[in-house]
């Protein structure tokens, strides 16, 4: 076991059973890191608090007990009894050497795998033939960070692109297609610049839709509502230029997602159409359950406690009232599927905050229904990316800023700053790195705040290799790299041996990572990764500050020393690339 407070745990259950009796055996002995401005402790040890509540004896008595049944063994060096009752524990320098030289022969650097799970992870999920716009860029970050993270903790991960390829929009685009022509310029759009390619479709529906007299500019608008009514009663020439359309978007989002490191491919994608057939049993069956009722035209499911700001009871529109379905009706159906035919244990939703309300609606209406069984629903909410000015980012002209020029951005000022610092690169090994480079910055931005909390996207600050940013770590990683260069070391064999203050505090905090990254996979919080790996590239800075590697004063201190650098490296690297984030061999 490389894991300390894993270690302990047992040991004061332990100590309690024997001091107050067997039902001690499983108390939860509270154990928390120490607060280093009031002790040189490494944990500290809650339990005789709640125990001397329980035991009706003053917290200090209860303390003392424990201590005196505590068997130190090889991994306690000392314990204090400090304030009210509270137990101080450091642990022995020795036996924290040999769980760091464990650690190096631990393929996941002491991760306890929990048990597995089926966990389904929608994230992305964005509209065909539209452009990614800033908003996506933290459903694909963070979404694959999770997918990423509970596939190392040997979770069975099921992507889901549930890409909006459906409805009414899809009218109007196959008859601006058809317009354009299949080959035209106007048509490769959808592979470059969708935007453009939406723009036009629903500026001609727009123009002919308010046009007086009606007609006089033509009957774009009324086509384009008869191709949707083709679309859905499945006419095969409709449906052959609804897939090209598709097929043209799919180019787009893979080309943003290679660019990113997103792990989604076409294979994860199940889009709304797939849906489409189930919809009418749908209605259907809430309508047999006494779930549903027409209300103004339209199919309605009311719960208890839910109103809106008229304190009107609020309605979960699944079929509207010309017939179409709206989002309700497919997410119905995606919850569905996730638990009664993927069954999943756990099913996420990487979306942003303010669908909250309609999730919960569509969940509860789901369990009534009998369609949720043995499935925890998740909603991952993401919050808004904004400005420096405090504002949601928008273009010139005023529309909300689309993802690709977020990310030329990043990579044009990743550019610069790796030419700045790195002059004497060639041309490629530049673009190599500031590709690189832009990623994490991005990426590292984005992560290192909780998911559901704004966050500002200033490049300078981003992109900086100083600070709490990604480039830093990633320039953190190629100086240990440098390090064992210069030593003229790939793989230190020596064993980690901990004598210096320095050496002790950057052992330990490689042990925290299994815990770290466990963590992260019950809370779904990448951020606290982020933390921990900012926190383990400060702690080994004041390690070399402190303690001589290369120079050591004899051949074991410096075997040890280099055997802490390369675990340090080599937990930061599977860090970073649980982010998403490339470790670069030079900066």
């Amino acid at each position: 076991m490389t894991d300390p407070i894993a270690a302990l745990t047992p040991r004061v259950q332990e100590a309690m059973a024997a001091a107050f009796g067997a039902d001690w055996a499983e108390a939860d002995p509270v154990i928390r890191p120490a607060n280093k401005r009031q002790t040189d402790a490494d944990v500290q040890v809650n339990a005789a608090m709640a125990a001397g509540k329980r035991l009706g004896r003053p917290p200090r008595e209860v303390a003392q007990a424990i201590v005196d049944h505590l068997d130190h063994g090889d991994l306690v060096e000392q314990v204090e009894i400090a304030g009210p009752g509270f137990l101080n524990v450091t642990f022995s320098s020795a036996w924290i050497g040999r769980a760091a030289t464990a650690l190096r022969e631990d393929d996941h650097f002491g991760v306890v795998r929990p048990p597995q799970q089926t966990v389904v992870v929608d994230y992305s999920s964005v509209n065909a033939a539209k452009e990614m716009h800033v908003a996506h860029l933290r459903s694909a970050v963070v979404g694959d960070s999770l997918v990423r993270t509970l596939e190392y903790l040997g979770h069975d991960v099921i992507r889901q692109n549930h890409l909006g390829d459906w409805g009414t929009p899809f009218g109007m685009l196959i008859e601006h297609l058809l317009e354009v022509g299949e080959d035209s310029d106007d048509a490769r759009l959808l592979q470059s610049d969708p935007n453009a390619f939406y723009r036009a479709a629903r500026g001609k529906f727009t123009t002919a839709e308010n046009a007086e007299p009606a007609g006089s500019v033509g009957d774009f608008d009324v086509r384009s509502r008869r191709r949707v009514t083709l679309l859905q009663a499945g006419e095969e020439d409709t449906l052959r230029l609804w897939r090209e359309i598709l097929e043209l978007s799919r180019v787009y989002l893979n080309r943003v997602y290679g660019e990113l490191d997103i792990t989604l491919t076409d294979d994860d994608i199940a889009g709304e159409s797939s849906y489409n057939d189930e919809l009418p049993g749908i209605c259907d069956a809430l309508q047999e359950k006494g779930l549903a009722v027409i209300s103004e035209g339209a199919l309605c499911v009311f719960l208890d406690g839910y109103r809106g700001r008229d304190d009107k009871p609020l309605p979960l529109i699944v079929r509207k009232s010309d017939g179409g379905y709206g989002y309700p009706a497919t997410d119905l159906a995606t919850i569905r599927h996730r638990s009664l035919d993927l069954h999943a244990d756990r099913a996420l939703y990487v979306v942003g905050a303010p669908q909250h309300l309609h999730f919960q609606m569509v969940w509860e209406t789901a369990r009534l229904a009998g369609w949720i069984k043995d499935t925890e629903p998740i909603h991952v909410q993401i919050g808004n990316v904004v400005g420096t000015d405090g504002k949601i980012l928008r273009t010139r002209s005023g529309e909300v800023a689309d993802l690709q020029h977020l990310v030329d951005a990043a990579f044009a000022k990743a550019a610069e700053v790796i030419a700045e610092s790195r002059p004497e690169l060639d041309a490629q090994t530049r673009d190599v790195i500031s590709h690189q480079v832009g990623v994490a910055a991005l990426k590292y931005a984005d992560l290192s705040v909780a998911h559901d909390s704004g966050y500002t996207f200033d490049l300078d600050r981003m992109v900086a290799l100083t600070g709490d940013t990604g480039p830093y770590l990633q320039y953190a990683t190629t100086r240990i790299r440098s390090i064992l260069a210069r030593a003229g070391v790939v793989e230190p064999v020596g064993p980690i041996v901990v004598r210096e203050p320095a050496e002790r505090a950057l052992a330990l905090r490689l042990l925290d990572f299994g815990a770290v990254v466990v963590q992260v996979g019950e809370t779904l919080e990448p951020h606290r990764l982020c933390t921990y790996l900012s926190e383990l590239a400060q702690t080994f800075s004041t390690f070399y500050e402190q303690c001589p590697v290369v120079k050591a004063e004899d051949d074991e201190v410096r075997e040890s020393r280099l055997a802490l650098c390369h675990l340090t490296r080599a937990v930061l690297v599977d860090g970073l690339g649980l982010l998403g984030i490339t470790a670069p061999d030079q900066m």
